[in-house]
């Protein structure tokens, strides 16, 4: 968990539309996510709070770090 994985592009936008808006409807929150799991097919997330997480059948997680990085390069 420690390394990004290399994830579908569709994938990685949908867990960036999540975060975004939990980061709009929130601004002011000082507990800060530790990323999304979300499932690969249906584009669903929830965001993480815990350290480690608990990933159901078809679910990756994508680190807030590889989130935020991923929003400031486009």
């Amino acid at each position: 968990m420690d390394r990004p994985l290399v994830l579908d592009p569709s994938v990685l936008r949908a867990a960036q539309r999540i975060y975004r808006t939990y980061c709009v409807l929130h601004p002011k929150n000082d507990k800060r996510p530790y990323g999304i799991a979300i499932h690969r097919k249906s584009h669903r997330g929830q965001l993480i709070f815990r350290e480690h997480p608990v990933l159901l059948p078809g679910e990756c997680f994508v680190s807030a770090n590889q989130l935020e990085t991923e929003i400031y390069r486009t």
